[in-house]
């Protein structure tokens, strides 16, 4: 039978132990690092990515133009900087543009 708690907790916090417990952050990461960048870019830039991957500290994005790829590559720090920040956490430590 479940462990009940009788005591009265926020939602937040329970969800958070759910979260941990159920070793389910690397899953939320995921969509969120994917939210992130589909927030942060655009449609102009959403267009032409057909793919996003977290894996590990490393997110990797595949991108339809080559020459957007190669401008985007100008900013990888800065969008790194940004997707960071938008998630709450330094989560991201490199970028592939491919």
């Amino acid at each position: 039978m479940a462990k009940r708690h009788t005591e009265y907790r926020n939602i937040a916090d329970a969800l958070k132990e759910f979260v941990e417990t159920n070793k389910l952050d690397k899953g939320l990461d995921a969509v969120n690092v994917q939210d992130a960048w589909k927030n942060m870019m655009g449609n102009g830039v959403n267009n032409y990515t057909t793919n996003i991957q977290l894996k590990g500290d490393v997110l990797y994005v595949q991108l339809s133009s080559s020459v957007l790829r190669e401008e985007l590559s100008y900013g990888n720090q800065k969008i790194i900087s940004m997707l960071n920040e938008s998630l709450g956490k330094e989560l991201i430590k490199k970028l592939v543009l491919r």
